[in-house]
């Protein structure tokens, strides 16, 4: 029979001075199992500030997570757009670092920076049919002046670079991670049986 815990975190707010409920995340512990379960159903952003929902998730409540989880087994379940491509790095290492066992589930798009997410897994991340993997070229908006957008240029070519390095990690037998580069280029949505032609991933029903 499984437990729901609900984790509640709150910030004091600067203008009024008060302790507000900034948010939550919701501990699953099953009793038998001790298996703890992640959602990323919304945003990635840096922080709570930049948090639109209550489903956007950011690092610092990731850690707080993890710190309760305090080293059980985790279900991820994913269905995010993306977002803070460094809030995205810093919660993929974040869970590379936990110490018990990780499954990941696709429960629809894993789509920019969470496309990271689901290679956390400690075996094969699991993407059903009708759920997609999205990649495509790190991007941002900017303004300056000429040597300040070359600059920004080489700044994303670095960004993107460590981004393919998570990626060929986790090719499937015989992909390169050249196929990768024209795949993020083309911006492409892999379904569960094509991202599983790129990537050690299992194909779910």
């Amino acid at each position: 029979m499984a437990k729901k815990r609900r984790f509640d975190f709150t910030k004091k707010n600067k203008r009024s001075g008060k302790v507000e409920n900034v948010g939550y995340l919701d501990l699953e512990q099953d009793e038998e199992q001790s298996r703890c379960s992640l959602y990323f159903y919304g945003d990635i952003v840096s922080d709570w500030w930049g948090a639109w929902q209550d489903e956007d998730q950011y690092p610092d409540a990731i850690k707080n997570f993890l710190a309760e989880a305090n080293g059980r087994d985790l279900n991820i379940y994913i269905n995010s757009g993306g977002g803070s491509v460094f809030a995205g790095i810093a919660i993929y290492n974040m869970l590379k670092r936990y110490q018990g066992k990780k499954h990941c589930f696709v429960d629809a798009l894993a789509g920019s920076i969470a496309s990271l997410f689901p290679f956390v897994d400690s075996d094969k991340p699991t993407i059903p049919k009708n759920a997609y993997l999205m990649i495509h070229k790190p991007w941002c908006d900017c303004e300056g002046n000429a040597n300040e957008l070359r600059k920004m240029a080489d700044t994303l070519e670095a960004i993107e670079a460590g981004i393919w390095s998570i990626y060929e990690e986790h090719l499937a037998e015989g992909v390169t991670i050249e196929q990768i580069k024209e795949l993020m280029e083309a911006e492409t949505w892999l379904s569960g049986e094509e991202a599983a032609k790129y990537f050690n991933v299992s194909v779910g029903g």
